[in-house]
C-alpha cells in the first residue's frame, strides 16, 4: 500500500542517507524499510492480514513509523490513536472501527502496564482479547481480537478527530486520497529530498501525519521525531539540525517567540507552519523579531489534509489561498461579506467516516457532501477579492485546541458530573503565548477548589480538553451577579 511504496521509492533514492532521527538515534531509509519488513513478518505471525485495522496507540516515536510502515506493507490499515485516550472513548471506538490488534505502550514503570479496560455506552466492557504479547525487542504490547465484522471501508488510515457531540469520528483515507494530499502539499510547500522536518505535533493527529510522516516519505525528506515539546529544547533541534520544514502550533511558536535565550534562526528555505488555532498576530510578529522567520498559516482539516497556504506570511489572520488541487466555496451571494460556511472540494476528500451521526434527511449536514461533490466543513471564513480566506470559527459547538476539536458540551457535561458544581459553562480565550485555552466558568454547591475541578476532569477526559483555568461565579457569565 501507499506508505510502504513511497518507503520503497525513497530507500531505491536514497539509501543510505538519514530516514528518521529521534533524539540521539537515526535510522537510514534502507535501516527503516529493513526494519518495517521485519515487524510486518511479525504481525503476519500474528494473524494480521490484508485489509484487517491495526490501532497504534503511541506518540512520537520511532515504532509508530515503523509499524505504520509495516502493516501498509502487508495490506493493512493504520488506526492512529491518541496514547491519552480514556476507557469511555476508546470503548466507542471498538464499536464501529473492528480493530484486529491494537499495539499500546507502558504508562510509566517498565513493565507494561494494562491500557484502561474499554467501556461501551452502558460502562459495560468491550472486546474480547484472544492474545496479548510483546513485540520482540521492546515494551510495546500487541493486543490481538478475535475477528468480527468486516471493515466498513476501504481505508489505507483511518484518522480520528471529535464531532459537535464530543464523540470520536473516524476519516477513512485511502491510498488515492494519502497520494493526492501528499503530491498537493508537496506543491504547495516546495518539498524535497533535502527537506528536514521537525514534527513536535503528534503523529497520530493528521496534521502531523499529512505534514510530517507523510510528506517525508512521499519525497524522501529526514524527519525528526520530538515528543518534549519543551520551548528550550525545541528551538535546540530548529538550530542544531537546520530545521527547514515545521509543522507548529500558535503555542508552540509562542513558547519559541518568548524564550529569553532565543536568537535569529538562520535557515535557508524555512516553511514554518501554522495551524489548529488562530495565529495572534502579536506571536507572528513576535517569532519575526526574536528569530528571523515568517510563520506561514495554513488551513488544514482531518478529512480533506491541508486546504490553504499563505507562502508569503504575509497577514497572521489569513490562512491564505487554497492551494493547487482545491476548490474552496464560501456561503453564496447571500453571505454578502458576513462569515459563511465553507465548502471544499478535492481528490484528497475522505469519501467515508464512521461513528458520526447522520445529518437529518434532506439536510447536508457538517462532514457531508453537496450535489457538487463539496463538503460542508463546518468551518466559518470570509474571503476577500483575491481569494484569501480569513476563518471565523465554526457552525458546530467545535472549538480546536493546539488543532484538536473539542466539543465544549462534552466538557461542560463533564462539569456537570461533579457533585459540588451547580452550574458550569465553558468557552476558550487566547493564551498570552499563543493558542486558545479553555476556561470553566463555575457555580459551586458547597466548597471546592480549582485543583479538585481540574482533578475530576482529568480522570475524565483526555488532557487537552481538561480546562486550563476555572473562574468561580456566584452565576453564569450573562447574568447580573458579579464574579466572586
Amino acid at each position: 500500500m501507499i506508505l510502504h511504496k513511497w518507503l520503497h521509492e525513497s530507500t531505491k533514492k536514497r539509501g543510505g542517507a538519514k530516514a528518521l532521527v529521534y533524539r540521539d538515534t537515526y535510522l537510514s531509509w534502507r535501516g527503516l524499510e529493513h526494519r518495517a519488513a521485519r515487524r510486518a513478518q511479525e504481525f503476519a505471525s500474528m494473524g494480521v492480514a490484508r485489509g484487517q485495522w491495526v490501532g497504534l496507540m503511541l506518540g512520537n516515536v520511532p515504532d509508530f513509523a515503523i509499524l505504520a510502515l509495516a502493516l501498509s506493507k502487508l495490506g493493512a490499515t493504520v488506526v492512529p490513536l491518541d496514547p491519552t485516550t480514556g476507557a469511555r472513548d476508546l470503548g466507542l471506538i471498538l464499536e464501529h472501527a473492528p480493530l484486529r490488534a491494537l499495539v499500546t505502550r507502558p504508562r510509566g514503570g517498565v513493565e507494561a502496564a494494562p491500557q484502561p479496560l474499554a467501556l461501551s455506552r452502558d460502562g459495560e466492557p468491550v472486546e474480547a482479547v484472544e492474545s496479548r504479547r510483546r513485540l520482540q525487542g521492546t515494551l510495546l504490547t500487541c493486543s490481538v481480537y478475535k475477528e468480527k465484522r468486516p471493515a466498513p471501508g476501504k481505508a489505507a488510515v483511518v484518522l480520528y478527530t471529535n464531532q459537535a457531540n464530543g464523540e470520536p469520528k473516524g476519516v477513512l483515507r485511502t491510498d488515492d486520497n494519502l497520494q493526492q494530499a501528499a503530491d498537493q502539499n508537496g506543491v504547495a510547500l516546495d518539498a524535497n529530498d533535502e527537506d528536514r522536518i521537525l514534527t513536535t505535533v503528534p503523529l497520530y493527529h493528521s496534521y502531523g501525519f499529512d505534514l510530517g510522516l507523510c510528506l517525508a516519505l512521499r519525497f524522501g525528506s529526514t524527519l525528526f521525531l520530538e515528543d518534549d515539546v519543551a520551548a528550550k529544547r525545541v528551538v535546540k533541534i530548529l538550530r542544531e539540525q537546520d530545521i527547514n520544514l515545521l509543522p507548529g502550533t500558535p503555542s508552540l511558536y509562542g513558547g519559541l517567540a518568548k524564550l529569553p535565550t532565543a536568537k535569529v534562526l538562520k535557515i535557508k528555505n524555512a516553511r514554518y507552519l501554522s495551524s489548529g488555532s488562530a495565529l495572534p498576530e502579536s506571536i507572528a510578529e513576535e517569532f519575526k523579531d526574536r528569530l528571523g522567520l515568517r510563520i506561514i498559516p495554513v488551513y488544514h482539516m482531518t478529512e480533506t489534509s491541508m486546504i490553504a497556504c499563505d507562502r508569503k506570511g504575509s497577514a497572521a489572520d489569513s490562512v491564505g489561498k487554497p492551494i493547487e488541487g482545491v476548490s474552496v466555496r464560501v456561503g453564496d451571494a447571500k453571505s454578502n461579506g458576513a462569515p459563511a460556511s465553507v465548502w471544499i472540494k478535492s481528490k484528497s476528500i475522505a469519501q467515508v467516516n464512521i461513528g458520526g451521526r447522520r445529518p437529518v434527511r434532506g439536510e447536508v449536514g457538517v462532514g457531508d457532501f453537496d450535489s457538487q461533490q463539496f463538503l460542508r466543513s463546518g468551518d466559518l471564513a470570509t474571503q476577500d477579492k483575491s481569494g484569501r480566506l480569513f476563518l471565523a470559527g465554526r457552525e458546530d459547538h467545535l472549538v480546536k485546541v493546539d488543532g484538536k476539536r473539542v466539543a465544549l458540551s462534552e466538557v461542560e457535561d463533564c462539569l456537570h458530573s461533579f457533585v459540588k458544581v451547580r452550574a458550569a459553562k465553558v468557552r476558550v480565550v487566547m493564551d498570552p503565548f499563543g493558542g486558545l485555552i479553555m476556561v470553566a466558568s463555575v457555580v459551586l454547591d458547597g466548597k471546592s477548589s480549582a485543583e479538585e475541578i481540574i482533578d475530576h476532569c482529568a480522570k475524565a477526559l483526555a488532557p487537552y480538553k481538561v480546562p486550563r483555568r476555572i473562574e468561580f461565579c456566584q452565576s453564569l457569565p450573562g447574568s447580573d451577579a458579579a464574579v466572586a
